[in-house]
């Protein structure tokens, strides 16, 4: 199982050609690249799954417009996680502060009161 779940991240899967993938599904490929395309189906199942999910599509042209609103969405999502991320990092700092000042006050406190004792 695990196997298989390392197997996506594999070098030998190549990417997807957008416009490759439209083109077979609006029919304008020649038939040497048609055929071409579809023993990369066979041999893909990411690709096979690509191509039967926009096939629900009626309007072809709603695929670009509809990927560049995806990839839009996403960079924002991305952008948000990394301020916050950030802004956790700024948040945790003056803990971080605190803790270092106390230890500090602890040592010299912890010598004062041993000189005191041995002197």
């Amino acid at each position: 199982m695990e196997e298989e779940i390392l197997d996506i991240f594999s070098s030998h899967n190549e990417p997807i050609d957008n416009e490759k993938l439209i083109n077979y599904l609006a029919n304008k490929l020649s038939r040497e690249e048609r055929h071409a395309f579809e023993q990369q189906l066979l041999e893909s199942d990411l690709l096979n799954d690509a191509v039967e999910g926009l096939k629900n599509f009626q309007n072809h042209s709603d695929i670009t417009s509809l990927t560049r609103n995806l990839n839009k969405n996403l960079l924002k999502q991305l952008e948000k996680r990394k301020k916050l991320q950030v802004k956790r990092k700024i948040r945790d700092l003056p803990w971080l502060y605190l803790a270092i000042v106390l230890v500090l006050l602890l040592v010299l406190i912890s010598f004062l009161v041993i000189r005191k004792h041995l002197g």
